[in-house]
């Protein structure tokens, strides 16, 4: 049963044929408020312009507080889609607004420091940038609180198409949840008028819904529809041809139909055939041109103040729109009634909004383009003079005509900087896009270029790197900032896979900078690019001048520490001593801690200096050091909201950690959780790479082969491999994963091509990649003499790097080659070293090689005990085995 609308000054019933979508809505409510197990679920309605969503939405609602939900809902607006966060703010309105400090503290947690200045509630964080995933997972801890605080809640966004992006990235997932407390989202959007990112995530939200929900496209009225529409409003008299004639004129648009039928009865038409004529020119008064002209008589005044409207769109009050009309209170009071009177506005005077989003998008087109630009301009006043902040007025900011004006382009990059504290990069680039089409003074071009390409390197690498190259062209820029452009621009074409230009510029930057620190930070900048993102550089001359450059370098400065913390893992990876890498790697420190503008979260140097400091100690036997580094890691991306890519490292780094310990399954937990979370950012990121081919190596340790295949078939990990891997290498492990399937030959190859490039860069740390004592085991039966020769090889760089995890590991596989007497004294003193070793793993196995040799049973039971504790399988299983033969079944007296 169709239900008036009570701001319909005509009464007009507006849902018709929609029994199917209402018993639908119904029925998920239904669900929603069940009792004892409630189910939430997601509702999506599609469909051309006036075809009834927002009608259908609104009766839904009306359905949800009849069965006593709390509903709350937002919708998107045509000239507010750059307004970052714009739809959920008022979405989530109801709940927040009006709080007090401690109440909005306890509902959103540990998330606080992310979201609240994306909420609006608290100004943005001057010292820490939110990260757009963190904010999209604080958003769903906190709707999911609210939800468990307001059961049953029901959640309706309208006009998607229209919506900010950072909204949009949020809700599309958070659309395709499976657990927290139910709820029901009902979306709804226009088609065909999305377009760019705005389309593509609408597209993932189709898919969505397809998968969890209900996705329901809605189509015209039919003409037998209208008849008995036309008959409830006008009467029952109204003839066929009467009707055929409405249904014609409309094409079974809800929205026309509804309006030609209510100005039909406001004009007393008497719906025969011989008035059937009248309709035609009657609709055209109703669209846009004709709403246009139907305005235009009503006077200046009441115009002015429409426009006003339109150029406001949201959160308008008829104070603020009559500051903008420039109108007396009075005088706009009268305007707002005159318009409500013809059904183009409704709401009350603090809450002013246009009857439909077709009148809105008609007004607003009809404002002339001169008045349209300059009435933006004055709203970008208005709300500056009243303490709004730039992000604030940048929606109006950007639709003012350039003019060379300095003032507007340093209120879009403040509404820039504003947009990236709260982790809103789409917002800023918007911004800055058009802070550049002003243009700024000459003396400013080059900052607002850099801010651009810093905000686009990931998501836009070419336009970053044109954006950099034209900044570091021009003056403006002072040191920090070309240092920073340089490695910006290293990152931005390295992910345009130009990484061989990425190189030759890092370089040449360095060489043409003159003597003195900017000299020194850039030399460390191409240092960090060429140890981190470049596989084919030569290695040993780098790492000669790298030796050099910090030779003498005590970590005055941040340039000098990071310098020291690359030269601790470049010392590290080519098997230096492994007590000179501690050394140098605590000259970068301070006092044991990080150094300020050296920390986890701070964008100057990145995270990757502080991860190959940890790195170098964990490689270096000192897992406590590395333990302290990577477990504050954790802390500061958790603290500062950080949960996308950056909290995704900080696991991998923590689950490799446990790995070198031989805590093998607290080691996947960990890693499984870094894959988890790098899949939310993108696929085939180096961090991706990071975390899969840690776990592969940590579930093969496990003796969980199967496992591994299949994360390593699920990921493609396989050749060629990013050259961005930092740890463990991925071709030994891959050769691993083979040798454990019994594919030696595929294995052999995949070992020895990891061997000639790692030694090509001169990297000869057989902890860090252990593919020689892999490829010795590999070649042994048919090739004994070149087995000798690997093992001896990497026993050789093992002593010299000097750990007891590298010594015992190659003792381990010489003995592996030997046999008889010289093999238990190589399982002897391999023991000997592991014992001392935090490896328990490397330890466990050892032991139960010994064991094994010698056929002692306190050796294979001290060896499975270790391996029980370390989560290995498989060596619990060889140790077993082993004790049968001996005639103690799984170690038992």
């Amino acid at each position: 049963m169709p239900v008036p609308r009570p701001e319909n000054p005509a009464h007009v019933p507006q849902l018709i044929e929609r029994d199917a979508e209402l018993a639908a809505a119904a029925k998920a409510l239904d669900a929603l408020c069940g009792d004892p197990s409630p189910r939430g679920g997601v509702l999506l309605f599609r469909g051309e312009a006036g075809i009834g969503k927002t009608a259908l939405l609104g009766e839904i609602q009306l359905l949800a507080r009849d069965r006593g939900c709390v509903v709350w809902s937002a919708r998107g607006g045509e000239t507010v889609a750059s307004v970052a966060f714009h739809v959920v703010r008022h979405l989530l309105q109801p709940a927040l607004a009006g709080a007090s400090d401690a109440t909005t503290r306890g509902l959103l947690g540990d998330w606080h420091t992310s979201i609240a200045p994306a909420l609006g509630i608290t100004p943005p964080n001057s010292e820490v940038n939110a990260d757009p995933q963190g904010v999209r997972d604080g958003l769903d801890t906190l709707v999911g609180q609210l939800a468990a605080l307001h059961r049953p809640l029901v959640l309706v966004v309208d006009d998607l198409q229209w919506s900010d992006l950072e909204t949009l990235r949020w809700l599309v997932p958070f659309a395709g949840r499976t657990g927290g407390p139910p709820l029901l989202l009902v979306t709804a959007y226009r088609v065909n008028e999305a377009k760019g990112e705005t389309a593509a995530l609408l597209r993932q939200l189709d898919t969505t819904v397809r998968r969890v929900g209900i996705d329901v496209v809605l189509g015209p009225l039919s003409p037998p529809g209208t008849a008995r529409f036309a008959r409830e409003v006008l009467g029952e008299h109204a003839d066929d041809p009467f009707c055929r004639e409405v249904w014609a004129v409309t094409g079974g648009n809800l929205y026309e139909t509804v309006e030609l039928v209510a100005r039909a009865k406001e004009q007393a038409i008497d719906p025969v055939e011989g008035t059937a004529g009248s309709l035609r020119p009657l609709m055209d008064s109703a669209r846009p041109q004709g709403l246009v002209e139907r305005l235009q008589k009503m006077g200046d005044n009441t115009v002015n103040f429409a426009f006003a409207v339109a150029i406001l769109e949201t959160d308008v009050s008829l104070k603020l729109a009559a500051d903008l009309a420039v109108l007396g209170v009075a005088e706009a009071a009268e305007c707002a009634e005159r318009l409500r009177a013809a059904r183009i506005l409704t709401g009350e005077d603090e809450h002013l909004e246009f009857v439909h989003p077709t009148v809105a998008t008609a007004v607003y087109d009809a404002v002339p383009h001169w008045a349209r630009r300059a009435m933006h301009g004055i709203a970008a006043e208005i709300l500056l003079d009243d303490g709004h902040s730039a992000a604030a007025a940048s929606r109006h900011l950007m639709e003012v005509p350039p003019e060379e004006n300095p003032e507007l382009v340093e209120q879009l990059r403040a509404a820039h900087r504003e947009y990236v504290a709260v982790g809103a990069p789409d917002a800023a680039r918007l911004c800055l896009e058009r802070a550049l089409k002003e243009p700024p003074l000459p003396t400013v071009f080059a900052q607002v270029r850099y801010e651009l390409g810093k905000v686009i390197t990931l998501s836009a690498p070419a336009t970053a790197a044109e954006h950099l190259t034209k900044a570091l062209e021009q003056p403006g820029l002072d040191d920090e900032q070309q240092a920073d452009a340089v490695f910006l621009l290293s990152q931005a074409l390295t992910h345009n896979n130009q990484a061989a230009e990425a190189g030759q510029m890092v370089a040449a930057a360095a060489e043409a900078a003159p003597e003195g620190p900017l000299r020194m930070r850039l030399q460390t900048v191409q240092f960090l690019w060429e140890g981190v993102y470049a596989s084919e550089i030569d290695g040993p001359a780098r790492s000669r001048r790298l030796k050099e450059a910090a030779a003498h370098v005590q970590g005055c400065d941040t340039t000098e520490q990071a310098l020291l913390m690359l030269r601790a893992f470049d010392a590290t990876a080519i098997g230096e001593d492994a007590q000179a890498v501690v050394e140098i790697g605590d000259r970068a420190l301070v006092n044991g801690s990080l150094p300020a503008g050296l920390t986890w979260t701070d964008l100057t140097w990145g995270f990757e200096p502080p991860a190959l400091l940890g790195l170098s100690y964990a490689f270096a036997d000192q897992l406590d050091r590395a333990d302290a580094l990577f477990g504050e890691a954790r802390r500061a991306f958790t603290e500062a909201g950080w949960s996308g890519g950056h909290l995704a490292f900080a696991y991998a780094l923590t689950g490799y950690l446990q790995r070198r310990r031989g805590n093998l399954v607290r080691a996947e937990v960990d890693l499984r959780e870094s894959v988890r979370l790098a899949e939310r950012v993108g696929k085939g990121l180096p961090m991706h790479w990071d975390a899969v081919c840690m776990l592969i190596d940590t579930l093969l340790a496990r003796g969980l082969v199967a496992d591994a295949q299949q994360v390593a078939d699920g990921f493609g990990f396989h050749a060629p491999y990013p050259t961005t891997i930092l740890i463990p290498d991925a071709a030994s492990v891959r050769g691993r994963l083979l040798l454990a399937q019994g594919r030696t030959a595929d294995a052999i190859d995949e070992l020895e091509a990891a061997g000639a490039a790692l030694k090509a860069r001169g990297r000869h740390n057989t902890v860090l990649a252990p593919w020689a004592l892999d490829l010795a085991r590999a070649v042994a039966p048919d090739d004994p003499e070149r087995a000798g020769r690997l093992a001896a090889y990497a026993r050789e760089k093992a002593e010299r790097f000097g750990t007891n995890t590298a010594i015992g590991e190659a003792m381990r596989c010489q003995a592996e080659l030997a046999e008889g007497q010289r093999k238990a004294e190589l399982l002897r003193r391999a023991v000997d070293f592991l014992s001392s070793s935090p490896c328990k793993y490397e330890h466990a196995a050892a032991r139960i090689e010994l064991g094994r040799a010698i056929r002692s049973r306190a050796e294979l039971e001290k060896g499975r005990a270790h391996a029980v504790d370390a989560g290995a399988a498989a060596l619990v299983k060889a140790a077993d085995e082993t004790l049968r033969e001996l005639g103690f079944p799984y170690g038992d007296e």
